[in-house]
């Protein structure tokens, strides 16, 4: 079911992604084919994607060639500065300061004790998803760990265990880094959109010029394929 959202959302639910790309006009190409986004400027170089008229997320060129190519997953931070000195205090890193973004609201970037990078926004004018857990929108955070446990404590302590425990968020989950890579591969989260059919997907992601990683297989939460864009950003599609 879609879910709109009129105002904020809760400390520690995501509440907005963005990638950053080598080649915004090929993103555009690549994601308005398969999901049915519709473009609009949202400054030098980044447009907001949009679908049905709602915001679904951003696409940005990179500022600097050796940046990776990437979709980061932000976390609702109502109090973005307090939430930051937490997380320095449970060990994780700020990878980025806050920064104020314009009138949108304030972004910073963190990482977790086992390497994963992760976003945080608080929200001003920009609130976060427009809709979410529709087709062709965010629907799924999933942290690929290589430390179940440290990832537990880490975000059940953040987040008051709201995370990880009974009653646990809908939208945010953990798994071994080598359930879909290569053992050695870094922690990270990747980005799952929704889909009505993840096999026919997964081959519109080929016939666009991006890549399947792993073909559908069965989760707990759903079907799920994960996948590149034709610029090599990881992201996967949930048929739920």
């Amino acid at each position: 079911m879609a879910e709109n959202r009129a105002s904020g959302y809760a400390e520690g639910v995501p509440c907005w992604v963005d990638v950053q790309l080598s080649d915004v006009e090929a993103g555009k190409r690549f994601y308005g084919g398969l999901f049915g986004w519709t473009f609009e400027d949202a400054g030098p170089q980044a447009v907001w994607a949009r679908l049905g008229g709602a915001a679904v997320a951003r696409l940005a060129r990179k500022r600097d060639g050796r940046m990776p190519t990437v979709w980061t997953v932000y976390f609702a931070a109502p109090d973005i500065r307090d939430l930051a000195r937490r997380i320095v205090a449970a060990g994780g890193q700020i990878v980025n300061d806050p920064v104020p973004v314009r009138d949108l609201g304030t972004a910073a970037l963190a990482a977790d004790p086992t390497g994963a990078v992760f976003g945080l926004w608080q929200a001003a004018a920009h609130p976060g998803f427009g809709v979410r857990h529709a087709p062709g929108t965010f629907t799924w955070a999933q942290l690929y760990t290589n430390d179940i446990e440290a990832a537990n404590t880490f975000y059940g302590g953040l987040f008051t265990g709201a995370l990880f425990g009974a009653g646990a968020a809908p939208d945010f989950g953990r798994a071994p880094v080598t359930e879909v890579f290569a053992a050695g591969m870094p922690s990270q989260f990747v980005v799952h959109f929704r889909t009505g059919d993840v096999a026919a997907a997964a081959v519109a992601v080929r016939q666009l010029g991006g890549r399947v990683q792993t073909p559908p297989f069965e989760t707990s939460y759903g079907k799920v394929a994960v996948v590149t864009d034709n610029q090599g950003a990881f992201f996967a599609l949930l048929e739920r």
